[in-house]
């Protein structure tokens, strides 16, 4: 992931990039991830989908595989990013049980959500992006995250998204506004996320010619000491 936290000093920067990275390479995190179930919207959405073979589809923040191995268990012409290497491994060990070991490598990568550079414009016909654009470390990340998104997407072509809403309160209280950076919460164990409800995603995508397909929908599921409010989105982009 990008930089470009404004308001902190070198050393808090630092101490939030190590907490980021320690807790996505934490082994029992990247066995936790992998172990779940695959998303069940996506699920449901793929077999919209008549010609699996023909549909390129990016699973963006793949974590441990769990839903990269359900695209390719279902034959779709699937690519899979992480910028986590413990879980790049760990999706590429599940992947190529499927596929073989040459196209899982060539398949699951290692890279960053807000640089797509390896892929062309208007490459995917859908993008799975579950659980990944809350963890920009600053809201100029997570606006190139959806630029990058938008530019890879073909005309026509599904978003699938899921991000954490700043209603949210995973341990019992209200989460803490990051000093001097909009969006930007803190109060997850994975550290400070960029953070939006529903009205802001759908008129962030909609800047961005991505339009709503399914009505977004804010969903709150308990924690062990409070709860976690997600929100879920399907947009299309404009075919013009």
């Amino acid at each position: 992931m990008g930089n470009g936290e404004r308001g902190t000093g070198n050393g808090e920067r630092g101490n939030r990039r190590k907490q980021l990275t320690t807790f996505w390479e934490e082994p029992e995190q990247v066995q936790r991830f992998a172990e779940k179930e695959p998303d069940h919207r996506l699920a449901e959405l793929l077999r919209s989908f008549p010609e699996p073979g023909q549909t390129r589809v990016l699973d963006l923040g793949c974590a441990g595989g769990r839903n990269t191995v359900l695209l390719a268990k279902s034959g779709f012409d699937f690519y899979a990013l992480d910028n986590s290497a413990p879980m790049i491994e760990k999706t590429r060990e599940r992947v190529a049980a499927i596929t073989g070991e040459g196209a899982a490598i060539e398949r699951v990568r290692f890279g960053a959500m807000e640089d797509l550079g390896e892929f062309a414009d208007g490459f995917f016909h859908l993008i799975v992006s579950l659980g990944v654009y809350h963890q920009a470390h600053s809201p100029d990340q997570w606006r190139r995250a959806l630029d990058e998104t938008h530019r890879v997407l073909a005309p026509d072509g599904l978003m699938l998204t899921a991000s954490f809403s700043p209603a949210s309160q995973p341990q019992g209280e209200p989460l803490r506004s990051v000093p001097g950076q909009i969006h930007m919460y803190d109060g997850f164990h994975s550290g400070p996320l960029c953070l939006v409800d529903a009205d802001q995603l759908d008129r962030a995508m909609a800047d961005r010619g991505l339009v709503v397909h399914t009505a977004t929908e804010t969903v709150e599921v308990p924690t062990d000491e409070g709860y976690r409010v997600t929100v879920n989105g399907l947009y299309r982009k404009h075919a013009s």
